[in-house]
């Protein structure tokens, strides 16, 4: 039986996870569609806008990305620390910004709320918004929804357009991350719609690469900051409040010979002394190649080490995640 996907997520193991949506049936999200003749690529900016958008909104930020034909990846950091920190008035500025208001919360910002019971229920729907601000569901129906929407009008349709769910894996450590994020990179090489990670375009490390943000309508009317991508902080991260705990040269260095090592007329391999990113983590080369193709299909739910999915599996009431025995050889 599936499972909802909040009952997935336990911030206390960990604050990554990597999220996958995926069109219905014959539904085209970007590119070429062969069967009718249509062009979609110009859908990729929908997403990367709106990707952008929503993660400035709610308290999540984006370590990766990949927007490909049918279905996109995110790895996302979810952080909770900057929800708790906004004030009562920043939670109605950010939800406002996609939902309507409630007359209740309308009457309290307005001042007009007397009572202290009145005062009391708008405050209540306030911290409910405060933790949907926060959720990785909320995030993905208001992308979904969105897109959904956006592409059911231009096909002059109805219907579903995305698969009933989206799937998600969590990601418990370092090394479940780094090969998350270079498997969701390496997406357009592996589907060979790119022959490099530079010409990867509509994807985290060409965005990274060549200093690209997605361009929002209208920037200066939002009332915060539109974020960028999750930082690299390398060695830093004593000094920094969270971001990704590798170095960005480094990563791109694995990341492109990776690509390289991958394509169809190469024979993939990797040295893992030539690399410091699978020396600190302890990645043979082998094991590396086997994850930039198979990290989404190979593993659920979680990756980490087995000592990490059997705390995860604990606080989610559950005697153990499927996959345990193959992540033990790698995730060790």
């Amino acid at each position: 039986m599936t499972q909802a996907r909040c009952s997935q997520i336990s911030l206390s193991d960990t604050c990554y996870y990597h999220l996958v949506s995926r069109c219905i049936r014959r539904a085209f999200l970007c590119g070429d569609d062969e069967y009718t003749n249509k062009n979609y690529e110009h859908r990729r900016q929908w997403m990367v806008d709106r990707i952008r958008f929503l993660t400035s909104v709610f308290a999540i930020e984006v370590a990766a990305y990949a927007v490909m034909s049918n279905h996109y990846h995110l790895v996302v950091y979810v952080n909770e620390q900057e929800a708790n920190s906004w004030s009562d008035e920043e939670v109605c500025r950010r939800w406002l910004q996609l939902y309507a208001n409630k007359p209740l919360v309308e009457r309290w910002l307005s001042g007009e709320a007397k009572t202290s019971a009145e005062k009391a229920a708008a405050l209540e729907i306030i911290e409910k918004w405060r933790g949907r601000l926060s959720d990785i569901s909320w995030l993905m129906r208001s992308l979904n929804e969105y897109i959904a929407r956006k592409a059911n009008k231009e096909d002059n349709c109805q219907g579903r357009f995305w698969e009933g769910r989206f799937k998600s894996q969590a990601l418990l450590d370092e090394k479940a991350l780094l090969a998350c994020m270079a498997y969701v990179d390496l997406n357009p090489i592996r589907a060979k719609m790119a022959s490099t990670v530079q010409k990867s375009e509509y994807t985290s490390a060409y965005e990274r690469a060549h200093d690209k943000a997605s361009k929002q309508d209208n920037p200066s009317t939002l009332p915060f900051k539109v974020k960028p991508l999750l930082g690299f902080i390398g060695n830093e991260h004593q000094d920094q409040p969270y971001g990704i705990v590798f170095s960005l040269v480094d990563y791109f260095e694995l990341v492109e010979a990776t690509g390289k090592a991958i394509r169809e007329d190469k024979r993939g391999y990797i040295d893992e002394n030539a690399y410091p990113l699978l020396q600190q983590l302890g990645f043979s080369g082998d094991d590396w190649i086997d994850l930039a193709q198979h990290f989404g299909k190979k593993y659920h739910r979680a990756v980490g080490s087995l000592a990490e999915l059997s705390l995860y599996a604990q606080h989610m009431g559950k005697k153990w995640i499927a996959g345990q025995r193959e992540q033990e050889a790698i995730f060790h």
